[in-house]
């Protein structure tokens, strides 16, 4: 149970008593990661696959874990290889409207059972300032699917409003864990070895990036369509992509957003990205947070899940990501605010075989100085 009230549900399958939609409250079966299809929608009851559960488990002890609910809770561990991979297409992946929690293997009422909000605010710093003094990192809790507003998303002081020319450098790379930690799938050193040579070149090296940040209903957010396309083409030195959209999820859609209030061009906060070549990439917003805003200046973080695929017939199973983008930004007038970026890496249970022994922590650190000018 611990493990689950940390970074997600790693191939865990429960067998547990909730309410799904429009029924009454029955014993329900959830399989993370193995959920046979639409595991990127809403999470359906498979009637067939429950009853083979229950009849399978009527043979077994009934137990009361302390603490528990008055129903049987049985914990099943299994190891989950690619289980999205293995059920829907990656275009299917692709272009499905997901829940963030979704994205995570969890749906919002097993978010409420196996991490209460009392037990997130436990196990995270009290001030994401402070994270960018250390290198021992771990993974913020997980706070998509425990505010269900439609309207969600990370808001930043009103002098952020407007277009900025956005000088980003970079001073610091590091792996914590070691180089096996940043060498893919199958820890491979020998490549771990040339993602840091060609981090090391960077180093020092402005980027030059526009972006906007919108004045809502709800506060001032980034404009994820324009700044994601900008950073991305920046960063790669030539126009890479094709196009950028909003997808729906619980947490944020534009349905609620309208009915709230807001407008069409009010940003969201997932997105779906397609490239020039044939990929594209998905990204949910899986956790949030900031410290409060004192005056002129501001600090927060995201923490991302991306899922990275190919778009042709290459049979290449998706690639998922973590990322945990932690800012804060001091305003020195009108025109001009400064500030830092720190990136943190860690490492996902359906792609990286270290997983476990990385127990959560971050793998990489990327630290930026941010100079941005009006």
């Amino acid at each position: 149970i611990s493990l689950l009230r940390g970074q997600g549900p790693i191939g865990c399958t429960y067998y547990i008593t909730a309410r799904s939609e429009g029924s009454r409250k029955a014993p329900l079966f959830y399989s993370l990661w193995f959920i046979p299809k639409k595991i990127f929608d809403r999470v359906e009851i498979y009637m067939v696959l429950q009853g083979i559960i229950v009849l399978l488990f009527q043979f077994l002890p009934a137990t009361k874990p302390k603490g528990t609910m008055n129903r049987p809770l049985f914990f099943l561990t299994t190891l989950a290889t690619h289980a999205a991979a293995l059920s829907i297409s990656r275009r299917e992946a692709l272009q499905h409207p997901v829940s963030a929690a979704a994205a995570f293997g969890i749906t919002s009422s097993l978010t409420e059972i196996l991490q209460p909000p009392s037990a997130s605010a436990a196990t995270t710093s009290s001030s994401v300032a402070d994270r960018f003094e250390t290198d021992v990192l771990t993974a913020p809790p997980i706070t998509a699917g425990t505010k269900n507003t439609g309207h969600e998303n990370l808001y930043f002081p009103d002098w952020l409003e407007g277009e900025w020319d956005l000088t980003q450098t970079l001073v610091s790379t590091k792996t914590p864990l070691g180089l096996a930690y940043v060498g893919g799938p199958n820890a491979d050193v020998e490549i771990a070895r040339k993602t840091m040579d060609e981090q090391t070149k960077r180093l020092n090296e402005p980027v030059d990036i526009k972006l906007r940040f919108i004045k809502t209903k709800f506060g001032v957010a980034e404009d994820r369509l324009f700044n994601l396309k900008s950073r991305l083409d920046s960063f790669a030195g030539r126009s890479v992509v094709a196009s950028v959209s909003y997808a729906d999820v619980r947490e944020s859609n534009r349905a609620a957003v309208l009915a709230a209030g807001g407008t069409e061009s009010d940003p969201l906060t997932t997105t779906l990205v397609y490239f020039k070549g044939p990929a594209a990439q998905k990204t949910f917003v899986v956790s949030h947070g900031q410290d409060p805003w004192d005056g002129d200046s501001c600090a927060g973080y995201e923490l991302d899940r991306s899922i990275f695929a190919l778009t042709n017939s290459n049979t290449a199973p998706p690639v998922t990501t973590d990322s945990e983008y932690l800012y804060s930004l001091k305003r020195i007038g009108d025109d001009k605010v400064e500030g830092r970026l720190r990136i943190a890496a860690y490492l996902n249970p359906q792609s990286d075989k270290l997983y476990f022994e990385a127990k959560n922590r971050a793998v990489s650190l990327q630290d930026y100085t941010l100079s941005l000018k009006r």
